[in-house]
């Protein structure tokens, strides 16, 4: 199965520029604009990974990530953070998010991240699972 990703980013052409790279690499792949349409984007669907940056005007990508992490405590989230806001992403990491990259980042860097969270997310879901099975 293709891991399904949500990208998060204020910078329209750094989103489509990602989206058609990861699409390349057979990722199902979602974007938006702002923490609050994320938000709203993860309510309605289930995200294997969210790659989402940490500076953007309204609802930052600190406060967005706590926000993703109530509503689906097992989606994996990426922070991609300027050099200016490297503290932020050490910030997100406490806060739950599985690991984060300097902008701009390698591409097969953030693959191999990618594939990590997801692999991290399914093997969540499979023990919850066999534990919901044997109680």
């Amino acid at each position: 199965m293709k891991p399904r990703l949500l990208l998060v980013d204020d910078e329209e052409m750094f989103l489509e520029f990602l989206s058609r790279r990861l699409i390349s690499y057979q990722y199902d792949v979602t974007i938006c604009l702002s923490g609050e349409n994320a938000l709203e984007m993860t309510i309605e669907h289930d995200f294997d990974v969210v790659i989402l940056d940490v500076l953007m005007p309204g609802m930052d990508g600190i406060e967005t990530l706590g926000e993703i992490k109530k509503i689906r405590p097992l989606t994996e989230v990426i922070m991609l953070t300027g050099h200016a806001s490297r503290e932020s992403g050490i910030e997100g990491m406490k806060l739950g998010a599985y690991g984060y990259l300097s902008k701009p980042c390698d591409t097969e860097d953030l693959i191999a991240k990618i594939n990590k969270a997801y692999d991290r997310k399914v093997e969540h879901e499979k023990r919850i699972n066999m534990a919901s099975r044997h109680p």
